[in-house]
């Protein structure tokens, strides 16, 4: 067995070069993602991020009551004074947004949105089931407009 790194430069670079060659072509998927991210480079200018605070299928539950058990999945968004939760079941997802202002909600995906829906005057809205991969949700309201992070939600 030799020694990793390789004591030579030269070694080295050739091991490199293999394996570049041995990876063969980026998949479809990872490229699309790639350039959905690369698209959100100048977000900040334009909408609000809100940051995944919570997400029920790694985090500790938090501390009271909760009123429900199950396979839903809880996740909530956080950007200043702006509060995105949703719950994720296989019916589909459901959400309030405060503070309530109405306003649209999309669920988007590396390929565009995949479904818009109004949120009413307390802040609730209901979206179709996601799609596997990255998504995430943007919602815009009378006083702000925030984006999610992207998130797999199945």
């Amino acid at each position: 067995m030799e020694p990793w790194p390789p004591a030579d430069d030269d070694a080295l670079t050739a091991e490199l070069s293999a394996a570049l060659r041995e990876a063969g072509p980026v998949p479809e998927d990872y490229l699309a993602a790639a350039w959905a991210a690369f698209a959100w480079r100048n977000v900040a200018a334009e909408i609000a991020l809100a940051e995944l605070v919570f997400d029920s299928a790694c985090d500790a539950e938090p501390a009271g009551l909760t009123r429900s058990a199950g396979s839903a999945r809880t996740l909530s968004f956080h950007s200043g004074a702006v509060v995105l939760e949703i719950e994720v079941t296989e019916a589909g997802i459901v959400g309030q947004l405060s503070p309530p202002e109405g306003g649209r909600v999309s669920a988007q995906t590396a390929a565009g949105t995949y479904d818009e829906a109004p949120v009413d005057e307390v802040g609730f809205f209901s979206l179709g089931v996601p799609p596997p991969g990255p998504v995430r949700l943007r919602a815009q309201a009378n006083g702000y407009a925030v984006a999610t992070t992207w998130v797999s939600l199945r």
